[in-house]
């Protein structure tokens, strides 16, 4: 009798363990499943890791710090993010150094309404380990003016306003199939210039990304998925100035149903975390 109480537990136990539901799963691009730690045992070996995430999924925030915090374990960093301008890198460096408070970084810089629950704990790190951590994205207004008017309206910037973008004349191909998909996207509101605007947001993350660079260091890129996905966007900028560096590439994507990876997320990434659509938001 103890004996079929004991199996009926065991029973039950391996039925609750393996019928939960879970809220993310971890995928190579072929769609195969892989676990955190054999993730992050291929990510050691990497020079720079594009971490693309969905602005406002918690999961991804979460499995950033997360990751920062043990490959911090294995390798020296250096990080980065497309939240961050690079005409605040400055207000930023006086907040590393504690010359400056919460309240005057957030006063200074142009920080992202999500930035204190999703942004700050990244910032936070590099503080306390005393991490580089470099504003790459191009100031917003520079990207809304080559919407406005094309690549050619950055030639009549002053000098000093320059070195916050990717040095001129920016590359542009815009046959790569992540830009053509803005346009398809965009329907009539699609413009040539719209996807112009995107790529010198690509073009000054990577360039600022690689100014930074140092080698037998590892460099953590925070940035919106659609700039890596598909090995595109600012990887594409990233092997025009150095090919042969180890790059890596994480996407994160939500699906109603996480047991399996959708066909069109296939080879999105080096690595997918495949998130619960009905997962909370951060905003």
């Amino acid at each position: 009798m103890k004996n079929s109480i004991l199996c009926i537990y065991l029973l039950l136990f391996s039925f609750a363990a393996f019928s939960q539901k879970d809220p993310f799963i971890i995928y190579k691009g072929n769609g195969k499943k892989v676990s955190y730690r054999k993730m992050l045992k291929s990510l050691e070996k990497s020079d720079i890791i594009l971490f693309g995430e969905l602005h406002n999924n918690p999961i991804a925030h979460w499995l950033q710090f997360e990751l920062t915090v043990d490959l911090h374990e294995k390798k020296p960093l250096i990080l980065g993010a497309e939240m961050l301008e690079a005409d605040n890198q400055q207000v930023l460096n006086l907040y590393l150094k504690d010359s400056i408070s919460y309240k005057g970084l957030d006063t200074l810089a142009r920080l992202w309404p999500n930035y204190k629950t999703d942004y700050a704990p990244l910032v936070d790190f590099a503080k306390k380990e005393k991490l580089d951590f470099i504003a790459t994205n191009v100031p917003r207004r520079y990207a809304n003016l080559v919407y406005k008017k094309g690549f050619e309206a950055l030639d009549s910037l002053p000098g000093e306003e320059k070195q916050w973008i990717a040095p001129l004349p920016i590359a542009f191909d815009s046959e790569l199939p992540t830009y053509k998909n803005i346009l398809s996207m965009m329907g009539d509101h699609g413009s040539p210039t719209l996807v112009m605007a995107q790529a010198i947001k690509d073009a000054t993350m990577a360039h600022f990304i690689m100014e930074n660079y140092k080698k037998d260091h590892l460099f953590i890129h925070y940035n919106g998925a659609y700039h890596s996905d598909f090995y595109e966007g600012i990887l594409w900028y990233l092997k025009r100035e150095r090919e042969n560096l180890n790059y890596r590439i994480i996407s994160t994507v939500s699906q109603t149903d996480v047991s399996e990876l959708q066909e069109e997320n296939y080879n999105k990434a080096d690595f997918i975390i495949c998130v619960d659509s009905d997962m909370t938001t951060t905003y």
